[in-house]
């Protein structure tokens, strides 16, 4: 797998796991922390990484728990939002850094969500790409049976094995054609090698539908804190077939501090087909004229 240019990769360890972590720009620089979601890994940020680092940004790219060549600890109870987030602050911890940007698409989206509640002191900004905030996403399912019926998948997740091999069969074709349902030309057949690897990890398919099953076993999980005080900026493909965008200007509105950018003929895959204008948009938000001020321990936050 080819790494964008002056990345490095190595393991690190947070929370008790060994996570696979993608890095670039220089390691004074104000660190910033993209979030992949679901089916993807590091590689779905590789048009952001190169853009930060050259800005002066330390990027910080980490493989999830459950995918590609991190750990995958077993059961669906190792899945929950609120460890998701532990594994963020973990390695924070690990790498020395107090405070930081904190980005996430789809399913990283809800873990940078969950980790601008539960530990605010963690997060310098927060910028989101297609993902709700997760009380805006329990009030659409709930409500909304269009959000529903965009969500049937998750209800099939739910199912042991079945899961699995409707993923596997021909050559991981189905989640192959999520992956390709942004803009043509965005995903390539060598794109798309990179992600049936990380796919192929012994445990990988799994271990990524247990962030489904845990979350809806933990439905009724109350929510650390349901405003989020920090700087927000949230980005949205209007043509995303999997979540309406009438959830995305409520999900501001959960924000004390936070703005909307409605990308009119992007898909769920934003970063993707935007590639560019998402870059763009996240250095202007994120800027390098606010470093992380010193401050009490974060920790206790």
């Amino acid at each position: 797998m080819t790494l964008p240019p002056g990345a490095t990769e190595r393991f690190g360890h947070a929370n008790g796991l060994r996570l696979h972590v993608v890095e670039a720009g220089p390691p004074d620089g104000p660190p910033v922390v993209l979030l992949h979601g679901f089916p993807e890994l590091w590689y779905g940020w590789r048009r952001q990484i190169g853009p930060l680092a050259a800005a002066g940004h330390r990027v910080i790219v980490p493989d999830q728990r459950g995918y590609n060549t991190s750990d995958k600890p077993r059961g669906a109870a190792a899945y929950r939002v609120g460890t998701l987030a532990a594994d963020v602050t973990g390695l924070l911890d690990a790498l020395g850094i107090e405070r930081a940007d904190i980005v996430g698409h789809d399913w990283g989206g809800v873990v940078a969500w969950w980790l601008s509640l539960a530990h605010p002191a963690r997060v310098r900004r927060l910028a989101i790409l297609n993902a709700p905030h997760p009380a805006v996403m329990r009030r659409q399912l709930s409500r909304n049976p269009r959000q529903a019926l965009r969500s049937w998948y998750v209800f099939f997740f739910q199912v042991p094995r079945l899961p699995e091999r409707f993923l596997a069969r021909d050559g991981y074709a189905n989640l192959a054609r999520a992956v390709r349902g942004g803009r043509r030309g965005t995903c390539t057949d060598e794109d798309l090698a990179v992600y049936r690897t990380a796919w192929a990890q012994p445990g990988a398919l799994t271990a990524m539908l247990n962030w489904y099953r845990a979350a809806l076993r933990a439905a009724g999980t109350r929510l650390p804190r349901l405003r989020v005080g920090v700087p927000t900026l949230v980005l949205w493909g209007a043509r995303d077939p999997f979540l309406g965008r009438e959830m995305a200007e409520p999900s501001v509105a959960l924000c004390d501090d936070g703005r909307l950018e409605i990308f009119e003929s992007a898909t769920h895959w934003l970063q993707h087909d935007e590639a560019e204008a998402v870059s763009g948009r996240l250095l202007g938000f994120l800027g390098l004229e606010a470093r992380p001020a010193e401050g009490p321990d974060p920790r206790s936050g």
